[in-house]
């Protein structure tokens, strides 16, 4: 969903993005949906082919990956996929987003993730707006509260609600679906 750092926070700045953030007129996201093919359990059956009109100079024909060999041919006429069942949506990035990083160790923004509320535009912010989107995760992190009398980054949007003395808003906040895995 991209980042939350410089870029983002100054937005008249073009640091890692071809124009300002702010001269935008929206930011969306193209969304790919798919389901993985199963393979065989066993990799060690599956073949290695290399089209020899990419080979790299520095390779020799008929290499060896672990245990399998690597065949060379001239020309490829075609590949099994490994994904199937294609679903493209596009969505405006706020409408998606969770109030949680993408990942633990980068600044990224974090979608919603539940394939029905990603289809259907129903993240986190989708009833409260793209300006609390905005403010939320331009201070992620950085914004700090006192909670039980000790100073606490606020990472969760009902906090920052809180901080920002608007709880009056959190029966906006759109509600997470439970994934099944995790019910379990």
């Amino acid at each position: 969903m991209g980042s939350h750092g410089s870029y983002f926070k100054e937005r008249d700045k073009k640091k890692n993005i071809q124009f300002p953030y702010n001269q935008y007129l929206a930011h969306f996201c193209l969304g790919v949906i798919y389901t993985r093919t199963d393979l065989a359990d066993d990799a060690t059956e599956t073949e290695i082919y290399q089209v020899q009109e990419l080979q790299e100079e520095y390779e020799t024909p008929n290499q060896k990956v672990g245990e399998r060999e690597v065949t060379t041919v001239k020309n490829l006429k075609s590949i099994t996929s490994v994904i199937k069942d294609f679903d493209f949506f596009v969505a405006e990035k706020w409408k998606i987003a969770n109030d949680k990083q993408g990942s633990g160790n980068t600044a990224n923004i974090g979608a919603t993730l539940s394939i029905d509320d990603l289809r259907n535009e129903n993240g986190i912010f989708s009833q409260l707006g793209e300006e609390w989107f905005d403010e939320y995760w331009i201070n992620h992190g950085s914004a700090t509260m006192v909670k039980d009398g000790k100073p606490t980054k606020i990472t969760t949007l009902k906090d920052f609600l809180e901080f920002k003395g608007r709880t009056d808003l959190w029966d906006k906040i759109v509600k997470r679906l439970t994934l099944k895995k995790d019910a379990e």
